[in-house]
């Protein structure tokens, strides 16, 4: 549901390691850097060096304004005169919102109704019109689709070679970053909702480090990239569930994300809403970051038993900080 059409995928190529250093040489200069950081407390507890990607630190508070921008930088003049249209419960609305302000275009975003009232509330104050919608009734493609008739561009959360080479320069970053400490990466642990960030990522760490394994972490009941994996086919979650990871709620992994994490993956980790909890409170104790429950998911993974981590050296990407304040209060009281 909501995903390219094969016809729209058929359009279009995935991308390689040329157009993920061609989205970082665009990004230069306009994303933050993030770096890499480790906590003793963790280490010795996992038995491992864990260092972790702090997307939460980068501009609109997640990883998502990457693709955003890259995307919008890869249409011309013309089609960006027309607006551009998109669906998203947040962190990737308020990446094609800021990206639309700062090339001056014209952005309708269609969010869920019961997307965190934090991430609606920038997504207008960066200009954008928030178009309402229910995420377990209403198809967002079908939303979304009365703009794209009238000329507006649809700027995809995660099936398209520019928002997955623009991930993917989270992955360039990485691989710099752990050469200059003079570490190999053992393992790789990344969020996963339709699989742009860990698809991204996985090019550009197989083309440094073939031998590196990347995992994908998803909230239990929306483990569509793990079962999809074990099939070997795309799957769809099953109907009636809920989750407080509101960033990676999809439906089944997109085409081209799927094909590129087929290839590269290691395999997929479903984690419970306890354990993501679990992990924003050890976030915030051990490394001073707010992270929010989707974004915690690759450090709850690290509990679930199924990574090899004694002795090793593993990165965990933090994929976002964008949490409504009650919740983050309740669940950091819940301790």
């Amino acid at each position: 549901m909501g995903d390219l059409t094969s016809q729209d995928l058929a359009m279009n190529s995935p991308p390689g390691i040329a157009d993920i250093h061609a989205a970082a040489i665009r990004l230069s200069g306009l994303i933050v850097e993030t770096p890499l950081i480790e906590s003793p407390e963790l280490n010795k507890r996992f038995g491992a060096r864990i260092l972790f990607k702090p997307e939460t630190l980068q501009r609109t508070g997640s990883f998502k304004f990457r693709g955003a921008y890259n995307k919008l930088s890869s249409l011309t003049e013309e089609e960006r005169s027309r607006g551009v249209v998109a669906f998203s419960s947040g962190n990737h609305a308020q990446g094609v919102a800021a990206s639309a302000a700062m090339f001056g275009v014209k952005a309708v975003i269609a969010m869920p109704t019961d997307a965190p009232a934090m991430k609606v509330g920038n997504v207008r104050k960066m200009g954008a019109e928030v178009v309402p919608f229910d995420r377990f009734r209403d198809d967002r493609m079908a939303v979304v689709r009365p703009y794209m008739d009238r000329g507006m561009v649809l700027v995809p959360p995660f099936d398209d070679p520019a928002i997955i080479a623009g991930q993917g320069t989270i992955g360039l970053e990485l691989m710099a970053q752990a050469k200059a400490l003079g570490v190999s990466l053992d393992a790789i642990v990344i969020p996963c909702g339709g699989g742009g960030l860990s698809s991204g990522i996985s090019i550009a760490v197989k083309d440094a480090s073939p031998d590196t394994a990347v995992w994908a972490v998803e909230p239990e009941h929306f483990d569509d990239t793990c079962r999809s994996l074990a099939k070997g086919a795309r799957v769809s979650i099953e109907p009636g569930h809920t989750s407080i990871c509101d960033a990676l709620l999809t439906a089944e992994p997109g085409a081209m994300t799927f094909e590129i994490n087929r290839r590269n993956l290691a395999g997929g980790i479903a984690v419970s809403d306890k354990a993501a909890a679990q992990a924003m409170r050890d976030a915030m104790a051990h490394l001073k970051l707010v992270v929010e429950p989707g974004g915690s998911v690759g450090l709850a993974a690290l509990s679930s038993g199924e990574i090899e981590l004694s002795g090793k050296c593993v990165a965990v990407v933090l994929s976002g900080g964008n949490v409504d304040f009650a919740t983050y209060a309740e669940i950091m009281a819940a301790a």
